[in-house]
């Protein structure tokens, strides 16, 4: 194995380590489980962490767990606030709302009543001065915005039963918006088409919020379906996404008008739907014919998100 290849192989089993986590938010952490998951020694583990990730397990999943609940309580304003904390998996709001005003500066509830009143104020156009740099930098919304746009009127919203799928995917660490658009052209494409990989359905995954994650190190993956035993290379990863049940809003428009679009799934439908979000991942759909024209920079996906009965 050469020192690259070595490296790769360090950096997969990270991921599959940082999306164990994600996935058992609600359930104590267990180190020997994740060494487990990562094929380390339980021993080196918790040190190899520390220096892959520049933080120690337990300081990371404290907050991955008020960041996942930030998310949640705006997308989720009818959920209780102690609901949202044990599915974080604090065993009560006061803990919880320790740990959150800790990380945020505000109790749990002041950031649902600001986050929800500036969303709405994104939504009047008569109202001039709302400070769109939050708002611009939240996963939700991690491209342009505009102030009112046909999502808010026309919700197209299917809820889909999907399969696991295989994917390969190259990743992206850093803000989102145009520096993302820049990543699919000049790194994932060259990488798909030297592998042959164009014409698959592809899939973009943004793994944080940059509202409540610094924009630096946010994460992205972009995605190609492959089969399961196809063998990466390189930089690139391999990893499943899960099938279930998801809301599927039919997207068509400019990179301008997705991020509204993802808002009004997450903030309008959602909260009237009588569902609720789960730990899977939330992503983009490009199906293989996906449509685009290079003249308007119009083009389709489905945005796809995990739920699951309230």
């Amino acid at each position: 194995m050469t020192v690259q290849d070595s490296r790769v192989e360090y950096a997969s089993r990270m991921h599959r380590v940082l999306a164990a986590i994600d996935q058992h938010l609600h359930e104590p952490v267990d180190l020997a489980t994740l060494a487990g998951v990562a094929h380390f020694s339980p021993y080196h583990f918790h040190r190899l962490f520390v220096a892959w990730t520049g933080e120690t397990l337990g300081d990371y999943v404290r907050r991955r767990r008020v960041e996942i609940a930030a998310v949640r309580l705006v997308a989720q304003p009818r959920v209780s606030i102690l609901r949202i904390a044990l599915s974080v998996g604090y065993g009560s709001a006061e803990a919880f709302a320790r740990a959150f005003k800790l990380r945020f500066g505000s109790s749990p509830s002041a950031w649902r009543a600001r986050e929800v009143n500036a969303n709405n104020a994104d939504r009047n156009p008569d109202q001039t001065n709302r400070n769109f740099g939050q708002a611009e930098d939240s996963r939700l919304l991690h491209h342009q915005t505009s102030a009112h746009t046909q999502w808010e009127d026309a919700m197209n919203v299917k809820l889909i039963e999907r399969e696991p799928v295989t994917v390969a995917y190259l990743r992206h660490v850093g803000p989102y918006g145009e520096p993302l658009s820049r990543f699919w052209q000049d790194t994932f494409y060259p990488w798909a088409a030297t592998h042959g990989l164009l014409g698959r359905p592809r899939y973009g995954i943004s793994h944080d919020d940059p509202c409540v994650m610094a924009a630096e190190k946010c994460r992205y993956d972009a995605c190609v379906e492959v089969p399961p035993d196809f063998a990466v290379s390189g930089q690139a990863f391999k990893a499943t996404i899960a099938g279930g049940r998801y809301a599927a809003l039919r997207f068509e428009g400019t990179v301008a008008q997705v991020g509204p679009a993802w808002s009004a799934l997450l903030r309008d439908w959602l909260p009237a739907s009588g569902m609720q979000l789960d730990a899977r991942v939330f992503f983009e759909y490009y199906p293989k014919d996906a449509a685009f024209d290079p003249q308007t920079g119009i083009f389709a996906c489905d945005i796809c998100v995990p739920v699951m009965p309230l």
